[in-house]
């Protein structure tokens, strides 16, 4: 009778124990990425994803528990010395882009850009910055890194030539071999051995990642995250994903009645 009663609780046990020794897992990996978290400083890289168009508020980029909570447009950086930028650089109007150059949505809304440059002229310029979603998009970085280099070797028009083209050829999702970057940067006027140098050198990433950094401190969580800033008031809206020319012309036009 003993024996019986001793193995009845045993398995009445067994399930508990279970479900408890999960649930203390699943504590100590909770504890173990804050901790993480807290070390490394800054915004970690966890939250990002693509913003398609119609996507319109970023909320459906859950973030990891634990992690740092990400900013706001009004904090986003104004014009610094080192950004890239198409159009008047003394434009009224910022359209900063916050971009993964693997993610087909910011190959979607690259034209775009451009259109809203070339309709509004001196109005307007388009400022683009990295956002590398290196979770989904691991070659992204290395991307973001040779069209740093192409910028050191030969400027502004390194920069966009170069950016153009891996936006030109590139499937999307990883699809672009990065052997292939020298070439593309011998396609579009740089020399491949000295490319090929800086590239290897890595010194690029830290570029890269104050850019992600900067988005991230202005409430970007996916790609393409744009951000129009009007420089005469100072006020910024966040607009994200691949939206239509349309879209960005009503909020560009409202922002420019403000005097």
């Amino acid at each position: 009778m003993a024996l019986k009663s001793k193995s009845g609780l045993l398995e009445k046990l067994v399930p508990i124990l279970l479900i408890a020794s999960i649930g203390l897992a699943f504590a100590v990996g909770m504890l173990w990425q804050k901790v993480q978290n807290l070390e490394g400083g800054g915004t970690t890289r966890i939250a990002g994803t693509q913003a398609g168009a119609g996507s319109g508020a970023q909320a459906g980029n859950p973030q990891a528990a634990g992690a740092p909570s990400f900013g706001s447009a009004d904090q986003v950086d104004k014009l610094r010395q080192d950004d890239h930028i198409r159009g008047d650089k003394n434009a009224r109007m910022l359209l900063i882009e916050y971009s993964d150059l693997e993610c087909p949505f910011c190959k979607r809304f690259h034209p775009t850009a451009q259109q809203v440059v070339d309709e509004y002229k001196g109005q307007v310029a388009w400022v683009y910055r990295h956002f590398p979603l290196d979770q989904i998009h691991q070659k992204a970085d290395k991307e973001a890194e040779a069209v740093e280099c192409a910028y050191e070797l030969a400027g502004n028009d390194g920069f966009w030539k170069l950016t153009d083209k891996i936006f030109e050829v590139t499937p999307s999702n990883n699809g672009l071999d990065l052997d292939d970057l020298p070439k593309l940067a011998g396609d579009v006027g740089l020399n491949q051995s000295a490319f090929k140098t800086c590239l290897d050198s890595g010194k690029m990433a830290q570029h890269v990642e104050a850019d992600f950094q900067s988005g991230a401190k202005a409430g970007v969580t996916g790609t393409p995250g744009n951000i129009l800033l009007d420089t005469k008031t100072g006020k910024t809206k966040l607009i994200p994903g691949a939206l239509p020319f349309e879209n960005f012309k009503t909020e560009i036009d409202s922002m420019l009645k403000e005097s």
